[in-house]
């Protein structure tokens, strides 16, 4: 008899049908085999399984024992697959029938005594059930709050294999799982951006990146607030839709990061050592990196200057296409990574270039040097650069409170909900997610706009048409934030002053370093005095 358990691996974030098949062969030699391209935790399954089938009073058959995972040409990595092969090896028996796990989709990793542990990918799964009209799921326990976010299929949670052999026998019925509230809990609003005094033109540029979507980058010396502005970007950010959330929870739930429904937007920030694989997303096997944990959230990179320079390098295809593309000889997988970039720069690699607080002590090569970091294509794709200076201590040790999140977030709302409406036929969700055709479709410009955008180029004798698309998506967020139908040349001057930061502006030429006062001592490279005639010919 051959038996059938309908299972799943992960491919990347996406769960891919498994097909678990067990024969028991009597007359030969006793072996447990599994076939077909396992990887070595699925091969080390063989070990688990064994064990938790003797902890139920179960042993495996003296006989040979062929588990096989289709489709074979498929490599398949993770622990999920040992408990579709125990229930596979107990109907291949003909101890058990399987008609109550008809329909499921069935995964979970095995304990030695029988237990049944968390895995991976298990929002992925049921979404793969629901596509393919399957009944349901059944997961372990511990992770079957992610399961019961997708709607219209069954969800059963197993903390023990003894609770699936009593079902297959007809004991009793399959498990449901524990209803304990599992969602992701919110963090505390306790980053406002209220905490922030002065920095008018910084607040009015995270106004605007949030609203349209935008990539930002704030440059300055130390301790100006640059990283405290940052932080509080998710408290101006919108509510995620319930496609975000899902979009979102997917990517965390294939790393076991999920524990249910995400309803916060990501923050991410990782430190400057970060390697490009944990960055990007990778491996053997690969998995999502820190731009896909970023998705539909924040991206901080502090300190931009200071990561290796492949590393920066490589967000600009991610940047533009929102998604990362990952290729290995088994194939190509594509990782969603759609995110708002905040980065945070010190001018110099002292920090006090042109600060005014405290005197340069790099050389003008230094910071040649430092900016040369950040290449001209990756600046090109972010869309707004802002010098973020020292404020007056009479403003910082002001009473008053600067302007709430919730203020600025409402305004943000507004904004978005105009783009929404505006680009839903283009199946984009925010400005800076326009291309070039949907660009001159949407965002024309008249003749005044027209002579103004002209005349801003020709004063900054360098804007590539990258620069120039980007201006104008800015300039139509400014119109959306202040509830203008159409781009205006305020709004597109406005969208270049935001496009500033120039680190050498403001080099300070260190004085040139005094003579010395004793004479130098003879180089031991440098060629001896001649000899007198004397000493040619002493006789």
């Amino acid at each position: 008899m051959v038996a059938l358990i309908k299972s799943c691996t992960l491919l990347g974030i996406d769960a891919v049908p498994i097909d678990v098949e067990c024969v028991i062969a009597a007359g030969q030699l006793p072996s447990f085999n599994i076939v077909g391209l396992p990887t070595a935790s699925v091969k080390e399954g063989a070990v688990r399984v064994r064990s938790a089938l003797s902890a139920i009073g179960h042993e495996v058959p003296v006989k040979r024992v062929t588990v096989n995972l289709a489709p074979a040409d498929l490599r398949k990595p993770g622990c999920a697959l040992d408990l579709p092969t125990a229930l596979s090896i107990l109907i291949a028996d003909d101890l058990y029938e399987s008609a109550a796990l008809d329909g499921l989709l069935v995964l979970g990793e095995l304990g030695l005594d029988g237990s049944i542990r968390a895995v991976h990918g298990v929002l992925a799964s049921a979404m793969l059930a629901k596509e393919r009209g399957m009944r349901g799921v059944l997961v372990p326990d511990r992770c079957a709050a992610e399961a019961l976010v997708v709607e219209d299929i069954e969800v059963y949670g197993a903390r023990h294999l003894s609770q699936i052999v009593d079902v297959l026998g007809g004991a009793s019925e399959l498990p449901l799982p524990s209803r304990a509230d599992r969602r992701r809990r919110r963090r505390p609003a306790n980053a406002d951006m209220a905490d922030v005094r002065g920095q008018a033109m910084a607040r009015e540029a995270i106004e605007i990146a949030v609203a349209g979507g935008h990539n930002l980058l704030l440059s300055g010396p130390p301790g100006v607030g640059k990283t405290m502005l940052a932080r509080r970007i998710p408290s101006v950010l919108p509510a995620m839709t319930r496609e975000e959330a899902l979009e979102t929870t997917k990517i965390y739930s294939a790393l076991g990061l999920a524990g249910g429904l995400i309803e916060e937007r990501p923050f991410r920030a990782p430190h400057h050592s970060i390697s490009s694989a944990a960055l990007l997303g990778g491996g053997s096997h690969p998995k999502p990196g820190e731009i896909s944990l970023a998705h539909n959230g924040v991206l901080f990179l502090d300190e931009l200057p200071e990561f290796a320079r492949g590393t920066i390098e490589a967000l600009r295809q991610p940047l533009e296409d929102r998604t990362m593309t990952i290729g290995r000889v088994n194939g190509t997988i594509h990782l969603p990574s759609s995110f708002l970039l905040v980065a945070a720069a010190n001018p110099c690699p002292c920090g006090w270039l042109g600060s005014g607080a405290r005197e340069c002590t790099c050389s003008k090569g230094m910071v040649e040097r430092y900016s040369a970091r950040l290449s001209g294509p990756l600046l090109d794709r972010i869309d707004l650069q802002v010098n973020v200076g020292p404020i007056a201590l009479e403003e910082l040790r002001a009473e008053t409170p600067g302007e709430s999140s919730a203020a600025m977030r409402d305004r943000v709302v507004v904004a978005r909900d105009r783009q929404r409406a505006r680009l839903a036929s283009y199946g984009v969700r925010c400005n800076a997610e326009m291309s070039s055709k949907i660009l001159r479709e949407v965002c024309r410009l008249d003749d005044a706009c027209e002579q103004t955008l002209k005349v801003l180029v020709e004063e900054r004798h360098a804007m590539s048409a990258r620069s120039i698309d980007r201006v104008i998506k800015v300039a139509r967020t400014i119109a959306d934030l202040t509830g203008e139908d159409a781009i205006t040349p305020a709004g597109i001057r406005e969208a270049t002053r935001y496009r500033a930061v120039d680190p050498m502006a403001d080099v300070i030429v260190m004085p040139p370093a005094p003579e010395p006062t004793v004479r130098p001592r003879r180089r031991r490279d440098a060629q001896p005095p001649a000899p007198s005639p004397l000493e040619r010919n002493p006789s």
